[in-house]
């Protein structure tokens, strides 16, 4: 049975609408992740050091920083909880220009960075498989964001 013109019109038109739903979840995903990542990913010139954290409030915590040799000193920064910081934690970092916030560094700071992302490609992943009935892709993308979600949770 042969389809009508339509039948066609309709089948694209939603394998159109599903494209771009998947496409602003990535997007997002990316947008969302970029925010910290991009510090680390472009961190030439940018201040680097470490940091011992001396107290945690709800969503903050704050420490001591000891910059390395071409970065100045600072009293105290302060760094998102989410990282899995407690209290007496050493790990490297670099600071958001032009303020007292850091970023960790290294794999553990990457993969974190890059967790919205991974979430995004889960949720993505869904929408490929069931809306654009593209299965293989569909598994690429959603174990490849698990993949990175269980990576981020193991580095912190």
């Amino acid at each position: 049975m042969k389809r009508s013109s339509s039948q066609r019109v309709v089948l694209a038109g939603r394998r159109f609408a599903m494209g771009l739903v998947a496409l602003v979840l990535l997007v997002a995903g990316v947008w969302s992740s970029w925010d910290a990542a991009h510090h680390i990913v472009l961190a030439k010139g940018r201040e680097h050091g470490t940091v011992t954290v001396t107290e945690c409030g709800g969503e903050r915590c704050t420490g001591r920083y000891e910059p390395d040799a071409t970065s100045p000193a600072r009293a105290r920064v302060t760094v998102e909880r989410s990282v899995a910081a407690e209290e007496g934690d050493r790990f490297p970092v670099v600071v958001k220009p032009g303020t007292d916030v850091v970023i960790r560094t290294g794999v553990p700071g990457f993969l974190h960075a890059w967790m919205p992302f991974g979430g995004a490609m889960v949720l993505a992943a869904l929408v490929i498989g069931g809306g654009l009935r593209m299965p293989r892709t569909a598994w690429g993308a959603g174990v490849a964001g698990a993949a990175l979600l269980v990576a981020t949770f193991v580095a912190l």
